[in-house]
């Protein structure tokens, strides 16, 4: 198989995971995803670059969902990256305005310009909107100061940060995909974003930061609650995104070192801590 070649999953689970497989494929990097309903599953349909570990990775990340298979699939020769740019238009998202790289960009000081379809995390989803939405109303509040993206994706947060008056922006995420995304949004935005890779929180000095957002998913979130704290400048906020709204109590109990709100849109939920 050529190394530039695109293969094909089609991945069935139960309809009330639909957003959170969705989530998943775009963290392993699909290049788009299509659904369909099935009986009471829904399919994903997703592309991807082909890689020898590839079907082995796709069924670890999913295997925390009840019931999901994962199977290849064969289907026409089609640019889906293409495709996904054609539906693909200007919107906004949290105070923001995000562009495609082939719009031309409207004035206006919050305007982000995005590669769509290199990694997870471009506002259309609602966990991105939702941090959005937190950092602009942060940025109101008080200087944001320096600022730290753990588990970045695109990178597109940080690019927001600095958008809104952050002195320092970093961009942290262990996949070299993601890092690559992040430079690639540093250098359509024109910003000095610092992209880093590195294992969340760690290899940063503690103390280090006044924001912390983290956009992950909630297992995570809870796993790694010392590490992001510790991130923490005195009087830091937190933004914490990427959980359902069944997720709120455990992750707002790993996370009571602080004063804790949460956001929600649709079933999708996010948290602002405000630490003393």
């Amino acid at each position: 198989m050529k190394k530039d070649a695109i293969v094909t999953f089609e991945v069935l689970v139960p309809a009330r995971f639909e957003d959170e497989a969705t989530c998943t494929l775009w963290e392993c990097d699909t290049l788009g995803v299509q659904v369909s309903v099935v009986a009471d599953d829904v399919a994903l349909t997703a592309s991807f670059r082909s890689a020898p570990d590839l079907e082995p990775r796709l069924r670890a990340a999913l295997e925390w969902i009840p019931g999901a298979r994962v199977r290849p699939v064969e289907v026409p020769d089609v640019d889906w990256v293409a495709r996904f740019r054609e539906d693909f238009r200007s919107f906004a998202a949290g105070g923001f305005t995000i562009v495609p790289e082939w719009e031309e960009r409207p004035p206006g000081p919050h305007v982000i310009v995005v590669d769509p379809g290199r990694a997870f995390g471009t506002g259309t989803h609602q966990t991105t909107r939702l941090c959005l939405a937190l950092l602009a109303e942060e940025s109101a509040r008080r200087p944001l100061g320096r600022v730290v993206d753990v588990g970045a994706g695109t990178g597109i947060l940080g690019v927001a940060a600095l958008r809104r008056g952050a002195t320092l922006a970093v961009a942290a995420d262990l996949d070299p995909e993601a890092t690559a995304s992040s430079a690639r949004h540093a250098h359509l935005n024109r910003v000095a974003l610092r992209v880093v890779q590195a294992d969340g929180g760690r290899g940063f000095r503690a103390g280090a930061f006044d924001l912390v957002l983290a956009n992950l998913m909630a297992p995570l979130l809870v796993e790694r609650a010392d590490e992001i704290r510790r991130l923490c400048a005195p009087g830091a906020t937190l933004v914490l995104s990427g959980l359902l709204a069944e997720d709120v109590h455990a992750v707002s109990e790993a996370y009571a070192f602080g004063r804790v709100d949460v956001r929600a849109d649709g079933e999708w939920a996010a948290l602002r801590v405000r630490l003393p």
